[in-house]
Parts: C-alpha cells; sequence; structure tokens
C-alpha cells in the first residue's frame, strides 16, 4: 500500500476549500490510504466511543470547578499531545511484538509511517495553536492581533475538526491493523484517569462524584472498545492478537458480470448427459426413441 503523489487527501481540496477549515481537516486528519469502514455497527460504536474518549481528553473538571481558561485548555491539549506522541508508539510496538510470529515489520512499513506522519501533523498543528493564542494575548499592536487572530481562528477550527477525525481513525492506525484504534483509545483514556487516582486529586470533587467523574470515561471508553472489537473478531475473524497479514479478508459484494459475458462455469449437466433430466415413459424407453409395433389385425377397425 505504497502512498502514491496526491492519494494522502484523495484529490479533494481545492483553492477554494481553504475557506473551510472543517473541510480541509476532514481531508488531511481522515486521508485516503485509510481503510473504509466494514460495518454501519462498528462505526456507529466509534462515535460513542469519540464521545467518551473527547470527555476523558478535554475533562470535566473544567467546566465543574468554573473559571473556564481557554489558554489553559490548549496546554492541557499540549500535554496529551505529547503524551500521545511518545504512548501511541510505545503501543503499536507492543504489538508488533505481539505479532512477531505471524509476519514481518517490513508488511506494515508504510501504513506505520503514514500514521506516524499524521500523529507529528497533528501534535504540530496543536503546538502553532498554542503559540498562536500566546502571540494574541501578549501582543498590543492591532494588526498582530487581527492578522494573527484571524489565522489562530482558522488552525483553531482545523485543529477541533482534526481531532475529532483522529479521534474515530486513532491517526490512522487503522491501516495498520483495525482494532488499533479501540486498543489506543484503551490504553489513552486510562493512562489520563490513573495519575489522579495514584495522587487522590478530585479535582475539589467529593469523593463519589471524583471517583465518577474519573472513572466514568476511562471505562465507558474500555466497554465499546471490548464490544468494537469483539465484532470485529466475530464477524470478519479480526483478531487483536493476529498479525495484520493473517487476518481474514472482509467479505465484499460479487461484481457484476460485464454484459455480454458468458458465464465462466459449465453448465450443470445431469448424469445421463441430458440437460432436461432423466424421461419419464411407462416402460422405460426414451419418449423420442422408435417404438415396436403390434401385428396388422384386420378385425381391428382401425387395423390395430
Amino acid at each position: 500500500m505504497a502512498r502514491t503523489r496526491g492519494s494522502w487527501t484523495g484529490g479533494t481540496l481545492t483553492a477554494r476549500s481553504l475557506l473551510k477549515p472543517q473541510d480541509v481537516a476532514r481531508a488531511v486528519f481522515h486521508p485516503a490510504w485509510i481503510p473504509q469502514p466494514l460495518d454501519p455497527s462498528v462505526e456507529r460504536l466509534k462515535k460513542f466511543r469519540v464521545i467518551a474518549g473527547a470527555a476523558a481528553s478535554l475533562g470535566v473538571f473544567t467546566f465543574i470547578e468554573g473559571g473556564f481558561d481557554f489558554t489553559e485548555l490548549l496546554e492541557n491539549a499540549m500535554t496529551a499531545s505529547v503524551v500521545l506522541l511518545f504512548l501511541t508508539p510505545l503501543t503499536v510496538g507492543a504489538m508488533l511484538w505481539v505479532w512477531r510470529r505471524g509476519g514481518t515489520v517490513r508488511q506494515l512499513r508504510v501504513p506505520l509511517v503514514n500514521s506516524l506522519l499524521l500523529l507529528l501533523l497533528f501534535v504540530g498543528c496543536v503546538a502553532a495553536v498554542l503559540v498562536l493564542v500566546q502571540t494574541v494575548n501578549g501582543s498590543a499592536n492591532p494588526a498582530v492581533i487581527i492578522g494573527v487572530g484571524l489565522t489562530m481562528m482558522w488552525m483553531l477550527i482545523f485543529t477541533a475538526y482534526g481531532a475529532v477525525r483522529l479521534s474515530g481513525n486513532f491517526f490512522g492506525t487503522a491501516a495498520v491493523h483495525r482494532c488499533l484504534p479501540p486498543l489506543l483509545a484503551v490504553v489513552t483514556s486510562w493512562l489520563m484517569a490513573v495519575p489522579d487516582l495514584v495522587t487522590g486529586d478530585l479535582h475539589g470533587l467529593s469523593l463519589t462524584l471524583g471517583i465518577i467523574f474519573i472513572l466514568g470515561a476511562p471505562v465507558t471508553v474500555t466497554a465499546i472498545a471490548l464490544l468494537e472489537m469483539g465484532r470485529l473478531k466475530r464477524r470478519y475473524g479480526i483478531r487483536l492478537k493476529a498479525h495484520p497479514a493473517t487476518q481474514a479478508p472482509a467479505p465484499g459484494p460479487v461484481p457484476p458480470m460485464p454484459a455480454g459475458m458468458p458465464p465462466t462455469g459449465a453448465p450443470y449437466l445431469p448424469a445421463q448427459g441430458t440437460p432436461y433430466g432423466r424421461p419419464h415413459t411407462a416402460n422405460g424407453q426414451h419418449p423420442y426413441a422408435p417404438h415396436p409395433q403390434p401385428p396388422y389385425n384386420p378385425q381391428h377397425p382401425y387395423g390395430g
């Protein structure tokens, strides 16, 4: 699956597309080399997983404690992006070690490189948005505020839509293995919850609410991810522990036969070689074979 020129966005972007950052984000962060979904039910599960993952990533504590700080939110997003920059390759590397007996890393080199580039691109976009926001906040020049502010708004919409897209395909790792996106979602959500559990930081909430809000997102993401991987295994034979090269191909529609082309298979012929089946006659003879005539009887009105 080598990447060819123009195949990243599928040739869907034009100069007019730059006016709509959400369209650019859709093409850039869900590129053409990511495989198409196998099942609508799996896609619906992904949407629920994205919602639960967003709750884990953004954090409900910012809204509950009051005093929403946009800059702090971007700094938290930057921290989470840096964590993902190290966590995602480590998780994929662990799975490559699990798959070592079923195939080689060379077979997955192209999708692995593509996924890494997508991860680096997203981290770079988050860093760019944070720099633009800090520049606008620290400048008193109206021209800088307007010019940088417009760029900041475009990048903010572009990155936000990209984050939603990446939550579904998780940096295009579905091109490596269909089960990697739900696995990475589980690992990420728990990694964000574990520090609060270890330190006991409930963000000013009571013990009950703190545990609910800390564990709610990762537990939900885990349950949905397990259901998603279970359906991939039952319906398509795709197992997390199996190397992608050994996975059963997904069933596809039978291509239509070109017009005017005869069927390739031989027609069914019964055992006796006639396409009409065995003839049914009283005496067992073929219906078109010559029959013996009775002797002539002159007293019979018809001579029979």
